[in-house]
C-alpha cells in the first residue's frame, strides 16, 4: 500500500482546468519530484493534497484514509507537512517561536494547563523548545534563533520553514520549490538536507525547477503540462521522454 495515492485528480476554476486527470503515488520514505513548466498545475496539486483547494473530482488517500473534504489542519494531523513557494513565516516572531509553532499538533496541554501554568504545561513547553532547537540544528541554521524571522537571509528563512514543517513530525513532506532563490552552495546544502530528511523515514514530494537537483535527488519524476500528466518514471527515463522535451523546449527541440 502506498503512503500517498492520487487518482484521476481534477480541479477547475471557472471552467478552466488547472489539473486534468493527475494520478501518482508515493511510497514510504520515497522522494518524488513533480515538475513542469510554469502554470502546469504543480502547486495546485499540492493545495489539493493539503486541503487548501477542494478538487472537482478524483481521489486522494493517505495510507488508505480519504483526504478529500478535510481541512488543512486535519490533513496535517494525519502526518502531512508542507512548505510554500512563497515563504509563509511569521516575520515578527522569533525564529525559535516559528519552529515551536510547528509543534502544536503534538503538545500535551489543555487551555486550563496554559492558563494555570501547570507542571504539565511547563514540561510540554520545555519539550517544545528542545524540539525546536533540535530541528534548527538538523537543518543547519546559522542565524540568530532569538531574533525576528524576517531579519534572516533568504536561504536561512528557507531552512526555518523546513524546520517548522519537520517539527510537526510528518510522514509526508511536500516541498514547494525549496531551492528557489538559493545560490550554488546553498543548493548543494539543500540537496544534502533533502537526503537527510529521507533518512529519517519521511517521504518527500518535491516541486522544483532546478533540473540538476531534481535529477540527482529524485527516485521518480512526475511531469505535468497544462494540468495533464505527461510522464511518470525514473529520472533518466523522463529526461529522454519526447513529450517532456517538447513541453520544456518546444516541438522543434529534437530538430
Amino acid at each position: 500500500m502506498s503512503l500517498l495515492s492520487v487518482e484521476d485528480l481534477r480541479l477547475s476554476f471557472g471552467g478552466l482546468a488547472a489539473i486534468d486527470g493527475l494520478s501518482f503515488s508515493v511510497d514510504e520514505a520515497e522522494i518524488v519530484s513533480v515538475i513542469g513548466p510554469n502554470g502546469a498545475g504543480k502547486t495546485s496539486a499540492f493545495n489539493c493534497v493539503t486541503g487548501f483547494y477542494r478538487p472537482t473530482s478524483g481521489r486522494i488517500t493517505l495510507r488508505d484514509k480519504n483526504l478529500l473534504g478535510l481541512r488543512p489542519s486535519a490533513v496535517a494531523g494525519l502526518g502531512v507537512a508542507r512548505t510554500f513557494q512563497n515563504l509563509r513565516l511569521f516575520g515578527e516572531l522569533s525564529v525559535l517561536d516559528n519552529v515551536r509553532a510547528g509543534s502544536h499538533l503534538w503538545l500535551r496541554q489543555s487551555v486550563l494547563d496554559a492558563l494555570l501554568h501547570t507542571p504539565r504545561y511547563r514540561r510540554s513547553e520545555r519539550e517544545c523548545t528542545e524540539q525546536a532547537h533540535h530541528w534548527l540544528d538538523f537543518v543547519g541554521l546559522r542565524g540568530d534563533r532569538y531574533g525576528a524571522a524576517r531579519n534572516l537571509p533568504y536561504g536561512e528563512q528557507r531552512r526555518t520553514e523546513i524546520a517548522r514543517a519537520l517539527a510537526r513530525r510528518p510522514d509526508l513532506l511536500l516541498l514547494d520549490e525549496p531551492a528557489a532563490g538559493l545560490n550554488h552552495g546553498e543548493k548543494e546544502e539543500m540537496l544534502d538536507l533533502i537526503r537527510r530528511i529521507q533518512g529519517l523515514g519521511v517521504a518527500i514530494v518535491l516541486i522544483e525547477h532546478d533540473m540538476g537537483l531534481v535529477m540527482e535527488v529524485s527516485e521518480r519524476v512526475v511531469v505535468l503540462n497544462f494540468g495533464k500528466e505527461i510522464a511518470d518514471g525514473r529520472p533518466e527515463d523522463v529526461r529522454e521522454n519526447p513529450a517532456v522535451i517538447e513541453a520544456y523546449l518546444g516541438s522543434d527541440a529534437h530538430a
